[in-house]
């Protein structure tokens, strides 16, 4: 005997007849993808490596942080691993991209108060990898700093989708999603930040 499915009806009129509907979220996360000590490590380990003042094309008040690069050989390849795993795991749920891999490093990246902040922006531009996912690690405990929120836009510039700021909390996206980081007026915010890329979108 054939199973019976019922599918929802459509909530709009449509005169086309799509064969898949598009099931690319605006983010998702995975709590608790690192553990307090974990990310004390990754703090401790990027900051021992040295940071630099980071920088972004067009006006120079955008950012103000300070990064630092790490890759595997910076004794920090349980960190790609993990991260890999969930990446795929919240791929195949939530975006279901083509994707290659990481190429890029992790980037390391220090806000402190008065005036860490990332203005709003995108992390896709002509001439760079075809970066697809974006990935943002919370490392910093939220009662160690205020300010600092990570938020996504979903068009609308007013609506603003804040991210839990949990230490530990592992946050992706499409890299095509405006975000931006706020201004940290207390104490300092630490996060890892890396991009997955993969075949150009067509």
């Amino acid at each position: 005997m054939s199973e019976v499915i019922k599918l929802h009806e459509p909530k709009f009129e449509n005169s086309s007849w799509n064969f898949e509907v598009d099931q690319t979220n605006l983010y998702a996360f995975w709590n608790n993808a690192f553990s307090k000590e974990e990310c004390q490590t990754i703090i401790n380990i990027a900051k021992d490596k040295g940071l630099i003042k980071g920088k972004t094309k067009g006006e120079s008040d955008v950012r103000d942080s300070k990064i630092s690069w790490l890759y595997p050989v910076d004794g920090i390849d349980w960190v790609f691993r993990r991260v890999t795993d969930m990446t795929l795991n919240l791929n195949e749920r939530f975006f279901k991209f083509d994707l290659f891999g990481i190429n890029e490093g992790f980037q390391f990246t220090n806000y402190e108060a008065p005036s860490g902040k990332y203005g709003k922006h995108v992390d896709r531009s002509i001439n760079m990898p075809v970066r697809k996912l974006s990935i943002s690690v919370q490392l910093t405990n939220p009662d160690e700093y205020e300010g600092g929120e990570l938020k996504l836009y979903d068009g609308d510039d007013d609506e603003a989708n804040i991210m839990d700021k949990a230490q530990g909390t592992l946050i992706i996206f499409p890299s095509y999603v405006l975000h931006e980081v706020m201004p940290v007026t207390k104490g300092e915010r630490n996060s890892l930040v890396t991009w997955v890329t993969g075949k150009q979108f067509k």
